[in-house]
Parts: C-alpha cells; sequence; structure tokens
C-alpha cells in the first residue's frame, strides 16, 4: 500500500449542469453548483440567463 502524505488530491470542478424550473407564473433557471437565476415570465429568458452562467 502507498504511503500517503495527507495532501488530498485536487477535485474536479463539475461542469455548470442548468436547468429550468417552473414556479406558478415564473420559470427560473437552476446550476448543479447552487447558483439560481432571477424569476422570469418567459421561460427563453430563463433559458438564456443559463446559457450565460453556464458560459461565464
Amino acid at each position: 500500500m502507498a504511503q500517503q502524505d495527507g495532501l488530498e488530491a485536487p477535485q474536479e470542478v463539475p461542469e455548470h449542469l442548468t436547468t429550468t424550473v417552473e414556479q406558478g407564473r415564473f420559470c427560473l433557471a437552476r446550476c448543479v453548483c447552487g447558483w439560481r437565476g432571477p424569476a422570469r415570465r418567459a421561460r427563453s429568458q430563463a433559458r438564456t440567463d443559463a446559457r450565460a452562467h453556464a458560459s461565464a
């Protein structure tokens, strides 16, 4: 068995996987990293928010 020196290997950062969620009359974008976009009335705008977050 290899000896460990107490240092942990860096963990990979997961991709930003976004979804849109409807809450009543509003739609918002969410990401697995914990980010949440503003509530929008237009689904297309929530999707735009998600794309902007994923590319940032």
